[in-house]
């Protein structure tokens, strides 16, 4: 046998050992980035309350941790759900359902995921999504302002 033929495992386990690090690696800025949404749903969180109108219908949900939740029962009608513990899959679930209690949805009811694991609602928090929505809008357009600053600092010292 050559030397080649005796580098090419080691070359493979290279290749197999960098390309692990890297998909390790960019579930990283996503946790990251979970973190950040749920920040900026917090600093939209009302005090909580104990119940919620539901008439049986989500409009959306989204996982922020595996312990917290925002789902919307209309167009601007969040509400910032808080889980007893870490809720197995709730991050990984493309559908939740909740129970309720009449036409509401109160402490104590759950979140149910699609393999009959059931989460405890500990606390529910209405969001200012309006406002929400705008202080994003605003800082993207703080963003693009900035980048077009930027871009125009860029082209000035090319002129130079």
């Amino acid at each position: 046998m050559n030397a080649i033929t005796h580098r090419r495992p080691a070359i493979a386990l290279l290749i197999v050992t960098v390309a692990m690090t890297l998909a390790a690696c960019s579930g990283l800025g996503r946790r990251e980035d979970d973190q950040t949404v749920l920040a900026r749903y917090l600093d939209y969180a009302g005090e909580p309350v104990d119940q919620f109108r539901y008439s049986g219908r989500l409009n959306n949900w989204r996982p922020l941790s595996s312990d917290r939740a925002v789902v919307w029962t209309g167009v601007n009608d969040a509400y910032l759900l808080s889980l007893g513990g870490a809720c197995p899959d709730l991050e990984f679930a493309h559908t939740i359902a909740l129970t309720q209690r009449g036409a509401h949805v109160a402490r104590g009811d759950y979140i149910r995921l699609p393999r009959g694991q059931r989460c405890v609602i500990t606390e529910i928090r209405p969001v200012d999504y309006k406002a929400l929505k705008q202080a994003e809008r605003e800082a993207r357009g703080t963003q693009k302002a900035e980048q077009k600053q930027e871009d125009g600092q860029k082209q000035e010292g090319e002129r130079k």
